[in-house]
This record gives structure tokens, C-alpha cells and sequence, in this order.
């Protein structure tokens, strides 16, 4: 709906809009501001390209025309601001439309900003990538889907803003924190995007550091080769991880990965699996056991544990009774150690 004469006549000034440094995208963002001033009936006005020194922004560029709208992406508006806006895509905000004026606000101030920042996220959506972290489910599901097509998947990871040809990890998440966050602590400055699928986070990037994940996160991290292989493994080894070793890469696993393997109704039926379950109803038996296997050693386990050495050494007497398996020799230890990571397999 269009603005009458007396109304156009409050949308004097200028209306910039400052994006990112992508041709494309801000030719479509001057297309959208010559659109709103049509919409408004504000004769006059013009569109002039400026860079940092015109927009007083670094980074960016701008679009001038009459009315009187900047939007930046990630810089708060400057003093004074009559009235601002979001601007969201895939209900994350990207930045912000906002009026700067003399005097008070007009009426139709949050008319034209309501519509600036609708033009300028469905710019950012159809010519971006868009620079949310947080992407649409069906299009992630489709780039690592072991079902879809080369040239399907190729689309939507185009889509997504990866180039088809790019190694690209990914990511297998469970956490109740946000993955958006989480996606800009990992791989920080570079592409990344992220969604739910199911019970489980999932995010793609062309590089992931695993020392960056924040306490409380699970991750398996697939290795950079196709997406839906990457998945596969990110999956499998999201299932190895454990309190103690929260991160695990799948190629850290190597034979290990065999296990996933195994139906877990074989898993169940063995003598040693079914031990570790019996024992699993007492905790302190468990990372008792859990730290011995994986220290290997009696000393090493005490000094973990912060418990005397007597009462470690009963206590996986005791567990060794339990398992019917002799923890001191390497072929037992060898048992408890498939066993115990057999049993947190099941049912994952």
C-alpha cells in the first residue's frame, strides 16, 4: 500500500543502507531503497554508491535516496536514533534498520523502516549467502543426505554459501546450548552454518578447531570429504564420546569405529558387554573401571581419582570378581576397555 502526498512529504532526508562488501547484493539493496521511494511518492532524492568515507562505516557500502534509513549489519546505530528495527533471517537477527533525524519521530517512521528491513533481508536471502549461522533444516538435510543427487547437493550447498568444491566437515551436536553460538566459537571468521535434524545438532564448515568447543558440548567431527559421508562419520563418532573425551574427530577412532558396527542385540548378548551393564549401577565402580581403562595403570588411576591407593586396588578387585576378566593382564585389559565402550554404544 502506497503513502499519500501530505504522508511521502515526512520521508524527507536520506535513507542509507550500508551492506557488505558484495556487488550483487547491494545493487539489489539500492533496487529495494529506489522501490521505497516510489512506495512513499518522495519526488527527488537519489542513489549515490559510498564507501567508508561517505557512510563513515568500515566495512561496507552504501545506498543513498531520499527518506532517512541506515542499516549496518553488526555496528550499533549512531547518536541520535528516532526509531530502529531488526532486520532477521531464520529468526536470527543480521543487523538493524534505524531512522536518523532532527526532531521527533514521524508516524511513518516505523512504516519504512518495518519495510527496509523486510526488503533488505529478503536481498541477503535470495543474493546472499545470507550471514545468519543458523540455516533452514530441509537445506542442511538435503547437502548431507546419502539419498540425494551430486547436483542436489551441489545446490544446496551453494545455497548455503559452500562451494561445491571446498572440503567441508561435519559436525554431529549434542548440547543445550545454542549451535549458533557454538558454530562462532569453533570456526571463528569463516562460513559456518548450523541446524537442528532430529535429536541432534548439526553443523558444516570448511574448518573446525576442536580445542574451542565450550564444556558441556558433545561433538563428532567427520572428516572433510563429502558431506554425506562426513555426516555419517560425525554421527558414529558422536556416539564414542564420553565426559572424559567430549570431542572426538572420527579418525581418531580408527579400528575402534568397527564397534558401531556391531547390532546391538550382539552387543547385549556378550558375556563381557553384560558384565559392565551389571556393574554400571554403581557409579563409583563405573569411573573407577572407566579410568583405570583408560590410564592403564594403577598409579595414574589413583592420581585421577584422588582416592588411596589401597581402595582403588580393592575396588577393581572387586570389579574384576564382577567381570570374571583379570584387569592386571593386557589381554583383560584389552576386554574391559571393547566391553565398557561396547555397552555406551547401546541404544545410541
Amino acid at each position: 500500500m502506497g503513502l499519500g502526498r501530505g504522508e511521502a512529504a515526512q520521508c524527507e532526508g536520506v535513507i542509507e543502507v550500508g551492506v557488505h562488501d558484495d556487488g550483487k547484493v547491494r545493487g539489489q539493496v539500492m533496487v529495494a531503497a529506489r522501490g521505497l521511494l516510489k512506495l512513499g511518492g518522495a519526488g527527488g532524492g537519489r542513489i549515490a554508491q559510498g564507501g567508508d568515507g561517505e557512510s563513515g562505516r568500515g566495512g561496507g557500502r552504501a545506498a543513498r535516496a531520499a527518506g532517512c534509513a541506515r542499516r549496518t549489519v553488526g555496528v550499533p546505530p549512531p547518536a541520535p536514533a528516532s526509531t530502529t528495527a531488526p532486520i532477521t533471517l531464520d529468526e536470527e537477527e543480521i543487523g538493524r534498520v534505524w531512522l536518523e533525524r532532527p526532531g521527533p519521530p514521524n508516524p511513518l517512521d516505523e512504516v519504512l523502516l518495518d519495510r527496509l528491513a523486510i526488503a533488505a533481508a529478503a536481498v541477503a536471502e535470495r543474493y546472499g549467502p545470507a550471514r545468519t549461522t543458523m540455516a533452514d533444516p530441509a537445506l542442511v538435510e538435503l547437502a548431507i543426505s546419502s539419498d540425494g543427487d551430486d547436483a542436489a547437493r551441489a545446490r544446496a550447498l551453494r545455497l548455503l554459501g559452500f562451494a561445491a568444491e571446498l572440503p567441508l566437515h561435519v559436525v554431529a551436536i549434542r548440547s543445550q546450548l545454542p549451535l549458533d553460538r557454538i558454530g562462532g566459537l569453533i570456526c571463528p571468521g569463516r562460513q559456518v552454518k548450523a541446524a537442528p535434524l532430529a535429536n541432534v545438532g548439526v553443523i558444516l564448515t570448511t574448518f573446525v578447531d576442536p580445542a574451542r568447543f565450550p564444556a558441556g558440548v558433545r561433538a563428532g567431527i567427520g572428516a572433510a570429504d563429502s558431506p554425506d559421508r562426513s555426516w555419517r562419520e560425525a554421527r558414529t563418532a558422536l556416539r564414542f564420546t564420553t565426559p572424559r573425551e567430549p570431542v572426538i574427530r572420527h579418525a581418531a577412532l580408527g579400528a575402534l569405529a568397527l564397534l558401531a558396527e556391531v547390532p546391538q542385540e550382539t552387543a547385549r548378548e556378550n558375556d563381557d558387554v553384560a558384565a559392565i551393564a551389571r556393574i554400571a549401577g554403581n557409579p563409583e565402580d563405573l569411573e573407577t573401571l572407566d579410568t583405570y581403562c583408560a590410564t592403564g595403570s594403577l598409579r595414574r588411576a589413583v592420581d585421577l581419582l584422588h582416592l588411596h591407593h589401597s581402595s582403588i586396588a580393592r575396588r577393581l578387585e572387586q570389579i574384576a570378581k564382577t567381570l570374571n576378566i583379570e584387569l592386571t593382564e593386557p589381554m583383560g585389559l584389552t576386554r574391559a576397555r571393547i566391553a565398557l565402550t561396547a555397552w555406551r554404544l547401546l541404544d545410541l
